[in-house]
């Protein structure tokens, strides 16, 4: 979980009251649905000291303790855009004036931080030196530019605040302010350096030591405390918590700004821009954040929060996690009546002092929680994307909002329950007590992410305690104000102006990485996201025994919708006695991970895009290049009728005498000898320069093809037989049947649609029918393994059904329509035609021919 969503947060009509309006509230519920009996926390007895305030300063928070910062007035929540528009202007001035205090504040600060820069300067050509000029401007690096920049905003900003206007317009003062982001991140980019250079000085140099721990900042212009004292240190953290706190104000601005008004498409823009910028460098900063003093001293900041499942009681709860500097506190959101303000109920909290992660040999078996059938998931997505569909086109005709309203409700709570239940992934902790919890997640990345978390918050003196009942209801009151991510991260769920992510396929080509200490056996794994949560599509070879792995490997990644793409390296374990006894799999260690989002205007190009991923101090470098679904998807034929790859399936057979083609029945048996076990078979990428190696000797009837094929990846020979039948100058099961076959799929009565689909196979040219039959009874023999490969026939049916249905370019141009369309139209029909041979009975192809059904329409 990233520490601020990507998603743009403006939308709030619904999905951010969903809590208070929706009957299926999403932390109040488990995954079938029921209420959660409501229970004293765990743990729950006494602790010696705790935050006196519930505004303590996150990273994200929306207000700022240190340096006298005001208080902004914190709008009514929920108001939609356009909705009460006298109110949402009102709240508008409040919400700017306060900020207005609040910048007049930050440029005093700035002023203080930029006061004792002339001085030094000055001396640093003298005898006598305090600073060189190099620390100086590596201690000030930017700061004057950043002055600058918020001195004319405020300028700017303040007559229109003063003389307030209902239609003032001032969107494009924040767009401005959001362009010269760039500035933020040289001044971000250089802050860990500024601050040692800042800290060594200070210890040599005693006359420095004095200005920096005592700067003077102005107060208020109506303030009583003319000056405040403020250290270096302090001041230097301040450009950080700013982009902060005007993310923040743009979103409440946004929340009270009608849909009409002339500034709302330029403060989304703007808030576009802070929330990349600020995605880019959660991960980067240590963030000193502003602390709150504890009665004994201590400090408690908030580091992490996130959504997690949790298995509670044999059954998958979604949970709100925050992690503080000292403790792990697991939470849901208290159903509340309209109008009140929402809390959380702490369902337990481990301190960080007494949480140990066990080793996964270690791990005692998980409690018995039942996978959600790959089929039910799937019909979720089917779900999700007619849904999607049906509000487009409402929008389009301009429906009803309380129509679209309840498509989005509906449509989300699909999202929800796909979100629910599609982890897979556990992760453990212990409390030293004897109590363990188990969180189910969709990806190793946030399974790191979270442990280094907390594993990094460790290192340092922490204390073990006991949260009275009182001092837990504060710091459970704080997680409201505190809480980074607001919305459940659904990523499916767009609005008309957001990016709809990206359909297609996504070249990869993984080339090396460096910066290794010490010889491992190397590996990296491709992610991309999907629905709401991360999927592993690719896998690299291993790299034995080396510091330098060079793969060079090129993998084709079908995209659902994508946004961003995930790159993780591993040292494989090949240790059998450590087996994680949660999923009874070899863990491997991670050695670093990395993610970029997936901007279709750089992927976008026909030429190939090279780019470094950084990860713990390792170097992983790749290239990309992504072709959109329908231009991939075009079937051009061979203009060699030579080989197989893209000659009809017909010529193939007749030339060499057989009733299905050689490279499906030698691909076939291959998988079959060797990789029906195989993890993600058909669904994990093969190294595409394998693919085009096998596919050259399968065209040239090559003499070594089976001595080329016992020594090849199983995933590169499933990948040359998908290639094949996507080659196909017209899909196996033609283009001629395509509308018959769609139309069939939508029959509502099992009968009529049993004689229809028979009635098409029937239709089939026989080569197309016999092929067609025995790959059928192939991938039913994959599935067969399913406990061990992780293949369904959904699975299968998602990976085949485009590629022995997708018409030919003359045919598609009649179906498909925008590259999102395709997944929620076409694509899902034809995963349901295979799903539907796939789930039926055995299928002879003497029978089908002799038997005579009722429906005998013509085709």
């Amino acid at each position: 979980m990233e520490p601020l969503s990507h998603r743009p947060a403006p939308r709030l009509s619904w999905i951010d009251t969903l809590y208070s309006n929706f009957s299926y509230g999403a932390d109040d519920y488990d995954a079938e649905g029921n209420e959660e009996q409501k229970g004293p926390p765990e743990g729950s007895e006494t602790m010696p000291y705790i935050d006196e305030s519930p505004t303590m300063s996150p990273q994200l928070s929306a207000r700022s303790q240190g340096g006298g910062d005001s208080i902004s007035p914190t709008p009514p929540e929920g108001l939609a855009p356009g909705v009460e528009a006298g109110k949402g202007l009102e709240m508008r001035k409040l919400v700017l004036s306060g900020f207005l205090a609040s910048e007049e504040i930050y440029i005093n600060q700035l002023e203080a931080l930029l006061l004792p820069m002339k001085p030094l300067k000055a001396t640093a050509t003298t005898s006598q030196p305090v600073l060189t000029i190099q620390q100086i401007e590596t201690i000030f690096y930017k700061i004057q530019d950043i002055y600058e920049i918020h001195k004319e905003f405020y300028d700017n900003l303040c007559p229109k605040v003063q003389q307030w206007d209902s239609q003032v317009t001032m969107g494009h003062l924040f767009q401005k302010l959001a362009s010269q982001l760039g500035v933020y991140k040289a001044f971000v980019d250089n802050y860990k350096v500024a601050l040692e250079t800042a800290e060594k000085c200070s210890q040599s140099n005693n006359q420095f030591q004095k200005i920096s721990e005592e700067l003077k900042v102005k107060g208020p212009k109506d303030s009583k405390d003319s000056h405040t004292s403020v250290t270096m240190e302090a001041l230097l953290y301040k450009p950080i918590d700013r982009v902060t706190r005007s993310t923040l104000v743009l979103h409440d601005l946004l929340k009270h700004t009608p849909v009409d008004h002339p500034d709302y498409p330029l403060l989304q823009d703007a808030l576009r821009i802070s929330q990349n910028f600020l995605s880019s460098i959660n991960e980067d900063i240590d963030p000193r954040r502003t602390a709150v003093t504890t009665p004994k001293g201590e400090t408690r900041q908030l580091v992490k929060d996130g959504f997690l499942v949790e298995v509670s009681e044999s059954s998958r709860k979604l949970r709100h996690v925050f992690l503080f500097t000292d403790v792990l506190l697991c939470a849901k959101l208290k159903k509340t009546s309209a109008g009140k303000h929402q809390q959380y109920d702490c369902k337990w909290y481990i301190p960080l002092a007494d949480l140990v992660f066990p080793s996964p040999e270690e791990s005692e078996a998980s409690p018995q929680v039942h996978p959600f059938p790959d089929h039910e998931l799937e019909d979720m997505k089917m779900k999700i994307s007619a849904l999607k569909s049906e509000i487009q086109k409402e929008k389009a005709n301009k429906g009803q909002s309380r129509a679209i309203e309840r498509l989005k409700k509906k449509m989300f709570e699909n999202e929800f329950l796909l979100l629910l239940n599609s982890p897979t992934i556990p992760f453990r902790i212990h409390s030293r007590n004897g109590k363990s919890y188990l969180f189910l997640l969709s990806s190793d990345y946030e399974r790191s992410e979270w442990r280094e978390a907390i594993q990094k918050l460790q290192k340092k003196d922490l204390q073990a305690f006991v949260l009275s009942s009182v001092e837990l209801q504060v710091l459970t009151g704080s997680c409201f104000k505190l809480r980074t991510v607001h919305n459940i991260p659904v990523t499916s769920n767009k609005d008309d102006d957001e990016s709809p992510g990206l359909y297609g396929f996504l070249h990869v080509i993984v080339h090396n990485a460096k910066g290794f200490k010490q010889s491992a056996n190397l590996y990296c794994t491709l992610e991309v996201d999907s629905f709401g949560y991360f999927v592993s599509k690719a896998k690299t070879r291993v790299f034995r025994d080396t510091t330098e792995p060079k793969w060079d490997e090129e993998f084709e990644i079908e995209l659902e919708g994508s946004q961003s793409l995930r790159i993780l390296c591993y040292d494989k374990c090949y240790d059998k006695t450590k087996v994680n006894k949660d999923n009874n799999e070899i863990v491997d260690k991670i050695m670093g991970k990395g993610q970029i989002q997936l901007d279709p205007q750089t992927v976008e190009t026909k030429n190939w895009h090279t780019d470094v991923i950084e990860m713990n101090g390792i170097k992983v470098e790749f290239s990309m290049k992504f072709t959109s679904r329908d231009m991939s998807l075009k079937r051009t034929p061979s203009k060699k009728q030579t080989g197989v790859f893209g000659v009809k399936i017909s010529v193939v057979t007749k030339r060499e005498r057989s009733k299905v083609p050689y490279i499906v029945r030698q691909c076939v048996e291959e998988v079959e000898k060797r990789g029906i076990e195989e993890v993600g078979i058909y669904r994990i990428s093969g190294v595409a320069t394998d693919i085009q190696a096998l596919k050259a000797v399968f065209d040239a009837n090559n003499k070594d093809i089976l001595l080329m094929l016992s020594d090849m990846d199983i995933n590169a020979i499933a990948g040359t037989l998908k290639l094949y039948f996507r080659e196909l100058p017209e899909p196996l099961l033609t283009d001629r049947l395509y509308p018959a076959f769609m139309e069939g799929i939508a029959l509502s009565d099992p009968a009529a649609k049993e004689n229809c689909m028979m009635h098409l196979l029937r239709s089939l040219p026989d080569p197309n029918l016999i092929t067609f039959l025995f790959l059928l009874e192939h991938l039913k023999r994959v599935a067969e393994k399913e406990p061990i490969n992780k293949m369904s026939l959904h699975n299968l049916a998602t990976v085949f059904g485009p590629t022995l249905l997708r018409p030919s370019e003359v045919e598609s141009k009649a179906h498909l329509t925008s590259a999102a369309d395709i997944w929620s139209h076409d694509v899902m029909a034809q995963v349901q035609v295979l799903l539907y041979y796939l789930q039926h009975p055995p299928i002879s192809f003497a029978e089908l021919k002799r038997n005579t059904l009722y429906f005998s329409t013509d085709v």
